[in-house]
C-alpha cells in the first residue's frame, strides 16, 4: 500500500514538473514572439549635427522608436489610449489620444501592418535633450468599420519626428506625416 502511494506521488510530481516546463516554454515563446514582432527600424546618423550620436544612444533610439510604433498600432487597433503612455508624450500623445477618441465615437478604427522604418537623424541637440528624425515608413493601412475593412492600402509614408529622452527611454514628443514618398 505504501509503495502504491509513493508511486502515485512520484507520478503526480512528474506531471507537475512536466506542466511547469511546458508553462515556462510557452511563456518564453510568447516573449520571443513579442520581441520579434517589433517593426524593423534602421537609423542613419551620418549627417546629424551639431552633435554626433553615441553608439548606445543609436541603439536605444531604434529600440524605443520600434516600441513606440508597436504601442501606437496596438492603441489604435484596440482603442486604448493608455497603451501610448510608455513611448509617447506631448503633442504626439495628445494627437493620438484625440484620434482614438474619434475612433471610439465613429466605430471606425485603423490597423497598421508595419513593414519597417528608415530613420535619418537630422538634428541632435548639443545638450542631448532632443533629436529630430525623418522616418521613411512602409505601411499597410486598413480602415475598419467594426470588423469590416472599408479601405486598404500599401503606403510609403514620411514622418518628421521629434524625440526627447525620458527617465529610461526616448519618447516620441511630436510627429508630422507627409504621404507617399519614394522608398
Amino acid at each position: 500500500m505504501r509503495n502504491l502511494a509513493v508511486t502515485i506521488l512520484r507520478r503526480i510530481a512528474l506531471l507537475l514538473a512536466a506542466g511547469l516546463i511546458i508553462l515556462c516554454f510557452s511563456f518564453l515563446q510568447s516573449q520571443i514572439h513579442a520581441a520579434s514582432s517589433l517593426p524593423q527600424v534602421e537609423l542613419n546618423a551620418e549627417n546629424v549635427g551639431p552633435r554626433a550620436i553615441e553608439e548606445l544612444t543609436s541603439k536605444t533610439i531604434t529600440r524605443d522608436y520600434a516600441n513606440a510604433w508597436k504601442s501606437m498600432a496596438e492603441a489604435l487597433d484596440k482603442n486604448r489610449p493608455d497603451l501610448l503612455d510608455g513611448y509617447f508624450t506631448g503633442f504626439a500623445k495628445d494627437k493620438l489620444a484625440q484620434l482614438i477618441a474619434q475612433q471610439k465615437q465613429t466605430g471606425v478604427h485603423i490597423h497598421y501592418d508595419d513593414r519597417g522604418h528608415k530613420l535619418d537623424a537630422l538634428f541632435y541637440s548639443p545638450s542631448g535633450d532632443a533629436m529630430q528624425l525623418r522616418d521613411r515608413a512602409q505601411l499597410g493601412i486598413e480602415v475598419l468599420d467594426g470588423g469590416k475593412v472599408i479601405h486598404n492600402e500599401q503606403a510609403n509614408m514620411q514622418y518628421l519626428v521629434l524625440m526627447t529622452p525620458g527617465a529610461d527611454r526616448w519618447l516620441v514628443r511630436d510627429f508630422v506625416s507627409t504621404p507617399e514618398v519614394k522608398p
